[in-house]
């Protein structure tokens, strides 16, 4: 495995485990004279090829082997993708973690349900402070983003200083914390940057990514717009900006926010201790749902990308234990469509519109901005701390590839493209990669970590798609088949659609077991084999098809 201990032992290096090449699962590590620093550790969220799982978070190994040289975990906000590991994967670094008040808040939860409360060092930072580690000195400075304290770091090095953006956005009217800092971002980038490690996800939108507060006023024109009926609304419930808006619209409109879902709650409880939303009237609790009049009621629910489990799919599925929705209610998708989300978000749509509940999603009014900056934001900011390299992450090939064109546009001098796993050195020297290191996916089943590649899943996703056999064979002392094979099949292929798929499967296995040597039919594993092959030969022929087979045998003495 690639060490590169040598080659960083007097250098300045950047190496992504998670974040770049993809949007979400955010790790990223850099080493100053040989130790290292890690900002965010974060998730992501399972497709179809993890079935049954719902949570993936990156392969921390190759940090983990060298955790005698990380020095810290620093989180820049309290985002799933960039916080949502830590409590999975800190017992594999053992480093104190900094970050500020309401991401501390956030983290604590998390280890707590982790069963680490109180062993990890979480060391609080005020936004906008600063603090020295190692070889490092790390500025925190306030971006706006759609959850409060989103903390970009100017990172002093003496190889150089790195800008890294976290995620942000310029919003010049933010409804949760305060507008960026501009200012200190021009005063921190006046001794000049060697690179700045920058947020890709909105490189394609022209423009600028939008304010809360225009969202806040469309939200309020619709439920003007809306005077009978239960309203409900769903967005990400890490979008505190977007609770903000939510309920100031709902007090506006005489509605009672009821919040549904349990991590709806987890947030606003840590905003509120943070000193956000307090200037609100109390949430309500699901379970006070059915003693408002409905149209003074708004519901804030949680499964905004459709998710299975989430309270807005319960409740589509009429499922949900206190809320309900009738024929003329409205529900609307406070939310962007994550890519990959497009099948199960837009059969919830339907559902709920069979229903007879009104649907209204951002392709209907304008009821989402991004938390992401824009085209036109990423020029601003590269004006601002005019980097001499640039190094687009937090996005996949496409996007990461146009950001570089775009910062090479803008004068930049060097622009890199870069991946999971690539060891990036910025100094000293003309700044390349010089090799990789073992990155990857853990998918989290049963509460522990597997491959995403790996034979259990692999096992399992050839179960989703090919179905399973199952079978007995019996033999006497001659070798020989007694009687005809037991065979069960799950889901393979519709058995009432083939009469004839029992009498073809006995058949193809006697046929092959006749075919064996004397010895093979003596040995359990070759009378197995034989049986399997015959089976996956029939399902091969029938519908292209290689299910998962188990083959029994049983061997009888001869009367």
């Amino acid at each position: 495995m690639a060490d590169f201990k040598a080659e960083l032992s007097n250098a300045l290096a950047f190496l992504p485990l998670g974040g770049s090449g993809e949007i979400g699962m955010n790790l990223n590590l850099y080493c100053c004279n040989g130790k290292w620093l890690m900002i965010d550790c974060g998730i992501s969220f399972a497709d179809e090829r993890a079935p049954g799982v719902d949570i993936i978070v990156p392969d921390a190994g190759w940090i983990a082997e060298r955790k005698d040289d990380l020095l810290a975990i620093i989180v820049t906000h309290a985002h799933e993708d960039h916080v949502g590991a830590v409590a999975r994967l800190w017992p594999d670094f053992q480093c104190p973690v900094y970050t500020s008040p309401f991401t501390a808040e956030i983290l604590s939860l998390k280890l707590a349900e982790e069963g680490l409360e109180g062993e990890v060092e979480v060391n609080v930072v005020a936004p906008g402070g600063s603090l020295a580690i190692g070889d490092f000195q790390i500025d925190f400075v306030d971006l706006t983003h759609s959850i409060p304290e989103m903390q970009a770091l100017m990172i002093t090095t003496p190889h150089g200083r790195v800008l890294h953006s976290g995620d942000w956005k310029l919003d010049p009217d933010p409804v949760v914390g305060p507008a960026s800092n501009l200012e200190k971002m021009k005063a921190v980038s006046q001794e000049g940057v060697l690179a700045m490690i920058c947020d890709s996800t909105n490189v394609f939108k022209e423009g600028v990514s939008g304010s809360e507060l225009d969202v806040q006023d469309s939200l309020d024109a619709l439920l003007k717009g809306i005077p009978k009926g239960r309203v409900a609304v769903t967005t990400f419930a890490s979008n505190i900006a977007r609770l903000m808006t939510i309920a100031e619209v709902a007090e506006r409109n005489d509605r009672h926010v009821v919040l549904v879902g349990r991590s709806l709650h987890r947030m606003t409880t840590a905003a509120k201790k943070s000193g956000y939303l307090n200037t609100l009237p109390p949430f309500l609790d699901e379970k006070d749902a059915g003693h408002i009049p409905r149209d003074k009621i708004l519901l804030l629910c949680t499964g905004s990308q459709g998710e299975p489990r989430g309270a807005m799919a319960r409740i589509a599925r009429d499922e949900h234990a206190h809320i309900t929705l009738s024929q003329g209610d409205t529900v609307i998708f406070s939310s962007k469509v994550i890519p990959g989300n497009e099948k199960t978000l837009y059969a919830l749509h339907n559902q709920l519109t069979e229903s007879g509940v009104n649907v209204i999603t951002e392709a209907d009014e304008f009821v989402h901005v991004s938390g992401h900056p824009a085209r036109a934001e990423l020029t601003d900011m590269y004006g601002i701390v005019k980097p001499d390299i640039a190094i687009p992450v937090h996005g996949e090939a496409r996007h990461i590839r146009s950001h570089c064109e775009l910062a090479l546009s803008l004068g930049v001098k060097q622009a890199i493209e870069i991946t999971n796993g690539n060891v990036l050195k910025l100094a000293p020297g003309n700044a390349e990669i010089i090799g990789n290191v073992p990155s990857g996916r853990l998918a989290v089943d049963a509460g522990v970590l597997t491959p995403l590649d790996g034979d259990f899943l692999k096992a399992r996703r050839r179960l989703v798609y090919n179905g399973a056999v199952s079978g007995v064979v019996i033999i006497n002392e001659k070798g020989q088949i007694t009687e005809d094979p037991i065979i069960r099949l799950r889901g393979v292929v519709d058995e009432d659609m083939f009469p004839d798929l029992q009498a073809q499967l006995t058949k193809e296995v006697i046929t092959k077991h006749n075919g064996l040597t004397r010895a093979q039919k003596q040995s359990d594993d070759d009378v197995e084999e034989a049986a399997a092959q015959a089976i996956r030969r029939v399902f091969r022929r029938l519908a292209s098809r290689r299910p998962i087979t188990d083959i029994y045998v049983i061997r009888i003495e001869d009367e």
